[in-house]
């Protein structure tokens, strides 16, 4: 029986717990209070290694040198942390190796002891099996290896800031960071050597420079955005970026589909090079999807291709735009008509922000989480049925569930079709209601009266009333998703649009005159993307215009 008082032991994290940081931090102590607590054996990296060589740190320094120093830790860290978790205290060098630290990320949560620099100086101080400080000054010895090495520490899981805190304060508040850790979602984009990763959860872009310094070709990126995600974002993504030595400038342009033109392109790409960028210069998309299609697109042409992150801060973004490397820019004859296929190293889908966005365009982004399901999903869109509500009302758990289950379909459908090069399915069907919806936008003029998920979801409820009419689809799947719309707040009917730029009433000859000139035609003739049933969208080129103008007219549109 525990005694009274004791504390109550802990769960284990399911992964071993790793203790990084600076000679003097504590790590061996610490480490031993917090095994106890967990339920898990201790071993100090130091401990093993001159137990394993038979000598003692400074003596292999001395006869061997700090790379085959290094290589032995590198052997003796992979072994503990090869079986059940553990909880282990390294030497305050062993994270500065990158090999040792993709170890460490693969089998542990690493935990980075923060202290003062004063702190560690009085702890250390006298202490002759140092071979880093031994016969020096321990103050500028630390001082610049706070300089070198903070930046790597901060890729850390957690970082706890331990100060002149007690022992048992800093396990406490380890324990504490421990239980509320929640690990990010991880959706993996099958693509060979060019794949990447897409993260999702809370808190994700104040973690951004861990998150992105094992990937970043350089330590170095411009990062672009617009005006209002600047002031909302701009300067806690900076922050981050710098607590692990990332070097970054920023572009911001003017919001809205405006900026995604030549002119806006233009502009741009002159700023990416007067910046001063090189070909391993990262550019990060900071914002929805205008300044992810802009800014990919950019990265795809300046010098020939750099490398690219997104980081969507609206949710139509981070489950679609954000992911599969399309990007473009629009012109007088319609959208996205010049772009690139440029896949990203990484997408960081911070959920979080999302609280940020105005409910229009939250519920925007939903359409494609809808989408999502009624293209190959058929639980997901039912799943959508029952909570679409709760999430379009910004529930935090639904969110991240929503985008993880979004984002894992289209990582699954660009993986098998990166290129639209199918010529039945493929990721042709990610266009399920864009031939409508994209139509619907050109007529609208742009202007924000129409979002883009707004047209997706009028596009997604022409689709299935096509897909009836023809034969292929139940006749009452279009009014069940119209009723779902509607419950939502999206727009279900032609007759809720705002009128065009000019006051006219939208026109079935106008709409089908844009559908003509949409990069989905085939031969000639218009592609569509149609339905069976949910979950079972299919390809046809086999749609007569009369078929269309004669659904389009019946929804409200002038002849």
């Amino acid at each position: 029986m525990r005694p009274a008082g004791a504390p109550s032991p802990a769960a284990p994290p399911g992964r071993s717990v790793v203790l990084v940081g600076l000679m003097g931090a504590g790590k061996s102590t610490i480490g031993r209070k917090l095994a106890e607590r967990l339920g898990l054996p201790f071993f100090d990296a130091d401990h093993e290694i001159e137990q394993a060589a038979g000598r003692s740190i400074s003596e292999m320094f001395a006869l061997w040198g700090e790379p085959a120093f290094r290589a032995g830790e590198r052997r003796v860290i992979a072994r503990l942390l090869g079986g059940p978790p553990v909880v282990l205290a390294t030497g305050g060098g062993a994270f500065m190796d990158r090999d040792t630290r993709a170890l460490i990320r693969a089998r542990g949560l690493s935990v980075w002891l923060r202290c003062p620099l004063g702190v560690l100086v009085r702890r250390v101080s006298g202490r002759s099996h140092r071979p880093l400080i031994a016969g020096g000054n321990p103050r500028v010895v630390l001082e610049e290896l706070m300089r070198m090495r903070d930046p790597i520490y901060a890729e850390a899981d957690l970082v706890i800031d331990c100060d002149d805190d007690s022992t048992d304060d800093t396990t406490r508040n380890v324990m504490a960071a421990l239980e509320a850790h929640r690990p990010w979602r991880r959706v993996a984009v099958p693509l060979g050597g060019r794949g990447y990763e897409i993260l999702i959860g809370t808190g994700l872009l104040d973690r951004a420079g861990a998150a992105l310094a094992p990937v970043l070709p350089q330590r170095r990126c411009v990062v672009v955005t617009d005006e209002t995600v600047a002031g909302l974002h701009l300067p806690r993504l900076l922050a981050a970026l710098s607590e692990t030595g990332i070097a970054a400038q920023s572009v911001v342009i003017a919001p809205g589909e405006g900026s995604k033109s030549l002119e806006g392109f233009a502009t741009l790409a002159d700023s990416l090079l007067g910046a001063g960028i090189e070909r391993r210069t990262t550019v990060i998309a900071l914002g929805g999807g205008v300044v992810g299609d802009l800014a990919g697109f950019a990265a795809a042409c300046a010098l020939r291709g750099l490398p690219f992150v997104q980081i969507p801060t609206t949710l139509l973004a981070q489950v679609d735009s954000s992911v599969g490397g399309k990007t473009g820019i629009n012109t007088r004859w319609g959208k996205n008509l010049l772009g690139a296929f440029h896949q990203p190293i990484a997408v960081l889908a911070d959920t979080g922000v999302l609280a940020t966005l105005p409910p229009r365009q939250l519920r925007a982004g939903y359409a494609e989480i809808l989408k999502a399901g009624l293209i190959g999903d058929a639980d997901l869109y039912r799943w959508c049925l029952a909570h679409g509500q709760a999430l379009v009302g910004g529930d935090p758990s639904l969110l991240g569930e929503a985008v993880e289950r979004a984002c894992r379909f289209k990582a699954a459908v660009v993986g098998d079709d990166e290129r639209e090069e199918k010529a039945q399915g493929g990721r042709a069907l990610l266009n399920l209601g864009h031939t409508f919806g994209h139509a619907l936008e050109a007529a609208c003029g742009y202007d924000g009266r129409l979002l883009h998920g707004e047209a997706v979801a009028l596009g997604l409820r022409l689709a299935l009333l096509l897909s009836a009419e023809l034969g292929h689809a139940p006749a009452g799947e279009a009014e069940r998703l119209s009723a779902h719309l509607e419950v939502v707040g999206l727009p279900a009917r032609l007759s809720a649009l705002p009128a065009t730029p000019d006051g006219a009433p939208l026109s079935a000859d106008a709409l089908i005159g844009h559908m003509r000139r949409d990069k989905k035609k085939r031969d000639g003739r218009l592609a569509f993307i149609l339905l069976r049933a949910a979950g079972q969208a299919f390809t046809s080129a086999e749609v007569s215009e009369d078929a269309v103008r004669s659904l389009l007219k019946r929804e409200g549109c002038a002849a």
